[in-house]
């Protein structure tokens, strides 16, 4: 493997020296949701690396064969024994450093039912005035949750944000 820019490419890549292929990095895919309850948002303090012990919204990364919808749902499953209705696309939260995209979905919990999964030390509701935000693991989660606060009613747009590393 050699690193170069292979022709009709404009980047270097991890190409092979022997027959050619080249081996793509491309960035990596977060689902998640932001769930609403009765003017609150669900958070979970994380009981893995990173940022264990902090809050965050339910999110992981995507899964191959999976779609975006699929994926966010799975990890509410997962991380707050959830099931989630999947209303609109909340937030894309770009981290090109990190090579990761964040897609947060707005949701609600239809069956109201949700707790603790193994990735998960606690999973509760905080009012807005609640938000433990020197304890948010992630800036796209800050951002998901600052666009939800500043949100009017039956607003669906969807922001976009960036991690700037000045």
């Amino acid at each position: 493997m050699v690193m170069k820019t292979p022709v009709g490419d404009h980047r270097r890549r991890f190409t092979c020296d022997d027959c050619g292929a080249i081996h793509y990095q491309n960035p990596r895919v977060i689902a998640g949701c932001l769930i609403e309850q009765d003017e609150k948002v669900l958070l979970l303090r994380r009981e893995i690396a990173p940022q264990a012990g902090l809050w965050n919204l339910p999110a992981g990364f995507l899964e191959n064969g999976e779609t975006v919808r699929e994926g966010a749902m799975r990890e509410t499953r997962e991380e707050a024994m959830a099931e989630v209705d999947l209303q609109y696309l909340h937030v894309v939260y770009n981290l090109p450093q990190f090579h990761q995209v964040y897609l947060i979905y707005y949701g609600a919990l239809p069956q109201g039912r949700f707790g603790a999964g193994e990735e998960t030390l606690e999973a509760r509701f905080f009012a807005k005035s609640e938000i433990p935000w020197d304890e948010i693991a992630f800036e796209s989660t800050k951002y998901a949750l600052e666009k939800w606060l500043s949100r009017k009613p039956g607003d669906r747009q969807v922001y976009e944000g960036s991690l700037s590393l000045k």
